[in-house]
């Protein structure tokens, strides 16, 4: 009896231990499962990130001088062009308009008004030719009776003057037929009409007296506006021609806060053009004006214009035209020799910056101050020596001393 109450007991206290046991295993503190990062020394560089186009820095705009019919342009988008040699396109009068019926009456009553006016004319000329026969008739007499000393010179003058005069009259009045004759034929070119029968001939004489517009600049055809034949008014443009090899840039909108921190001769890296390389670029010209656009989102910013030059070897980035979708990274600012720390490790804390430093498996809380930053790294200045570990991504939960275990070791 007194064998199986010790045997009880110690069955007891064995349950009670494990138990016991059991809760202390269930309630001891666990580190908590982190990524570590390392605090490295080498380069930093800070770039600002955005999408590009390139352009060709000078393009020229071949456009309509005057209103004009443009026959289909002799060039497309691509072909080479040579300044003063290639005619890219060529021009025509342009085509009358058809008449109503009230403007044919009115252009028939004018070819009949001049008409009428040469008639008058001829006879003017008529009427002159006789006043000249008649004096070249006195002077004559004059002359002999002047020889014979029957008259005096003062007659022989007045028969001279009237004979000059009556040559002048009669080349007045063929003057005037000639007027009368010019003004007949405009008014009969006013009833020339689109629905005219010979139209169609004089447009195709006229064909052959085109007038070719040469290329202003030599390069290529960048596009072309008007592909058709069109009768089209002055100013209108046609095609644009520009050199891709030598005038090509890249232009980028940048937001006006990142707009700021660039300066010319900034060094730029251009991806993403579907080369097998990177480019080389540098900044010449930033725009001191900016403009409002809408982003994808509905937010509206502000952009400022930055003109990028090409500085790699032409044959590096061949196949990049006008127009084309690039990315560019500018470098602001550069560090050779910098303490970096993973950008992600940093949270703000009592208003400085802060990171989770681990030493012995323990999380302790530790400001530093940062210099430098990317979108990967920081400047370490002060707080952190080269290759301490830190948090990575620090969770809400994490306190100063919280037994912490890596979870990936970097």
């Amino acid at each position: 009896m007194a064998r199986r109450k010790h045997s009880r007991s110690w069955l007891t206290l064995i349950a009670l231990a494990l138990v016991g046991g059991g809760l202390v295993l269930a309630f001891w503190p666990r580190p908590q499962l982190v990524d570590l990062g390392t605090v490295t020394r080498g380069p930093l560089t800070v770039t600002i990130e955005d999408e590009g186009r390139t352009l060709v820095r000078d393009t020229y705009v071949v456009s309509t001088p005057v209103t004009a019919r443009v026959l289909r342009p002799e060039v497309h988008a691509g072909d080479a062009v040579v300044r003063g040699e290639t005619v890219v396109v060529r021009l025509q009068a342009t085509d009358p308009a058809a008449l109503d019926i009230r403007t044919r009456e009115q252009a028939n009553a004018l070819v009949k008004s001049a008409e009428a006016a040469l008639r008058v004319a001829q006879a003017d000329v008529n009427a002159a030719v006789a006043a000249r026969d008649l004096a070249q008739a006195d002077l004559d007499r004059t002359q002999t009776l002047a020889d014979r000393g029957t008259i005096s010179q003062a007659a022989l003058d007045r028969a001279r003057a009237q004979a000059r005069s009556a040559e002048a009259q009669l080349d007045t009045t063929r003057a005037a037929v000639s007027m009368r004759i010019a003004e007949l034929e405009n008014a009969q070119a006013q009833l020339i009409g689109f629905d005219d029968r010979g139209l169609a001939e004089a447009l195709d004489a006229q064909r052959a007296r085109a007038v070719p517009i040469y290329a202003p600049a030599s390069g290529q055809v960048l596009r072309v506006m008007q592909e058709s034949e069109a009768t089209l008014p002055a100013g209108t443009a046609i095609l644009e021609i520009g050199d891709i090899d030598a005038d090509l840039e890249v232009e980028a909108d940048l937001v006006s806060t990142d707009a700021v921190q660039v300066s010319v001769g900034d060094a730029v890296r251009i991806s993403g053009w579907g080369g097998n390389a990177d480019l080389a670029g540098e900044v010449l010209r930033v725009a001191p004006f900016g403009t409002t656009e809408v982003s994808a989102l509905g937010v509206k910013e502000q952009r400022v214009s930055v003109e990028i030059g090409l500085g790699s070897d032409r044959d590096a980035r061949n196949g990049l035209g006008h127009g084309y979708r690039v990315e560019v990274a500018i470098t602001v600012e550069d560090s050779p020799d910098a303490l970096r720390l993973p950008a992600p490790a940093l949270f703000r804390d009592a208003g400085g910056w802060a990171v989770f430093r681990v030493e012995n498996g323990t999380a302790l809380l530790t400001p530093v101050e940062i210099g430098l930053t990317n979108a990967t790294l920081a400047e370490v200045t002060a707080g952190l020596t080269e290759g301490a570990k830190v948090v990575l991504f620090p969770s809400s939960t994490l306190a100063d001393g919280s037994l912490v275990a890596p979870r990936m070791v970097e």
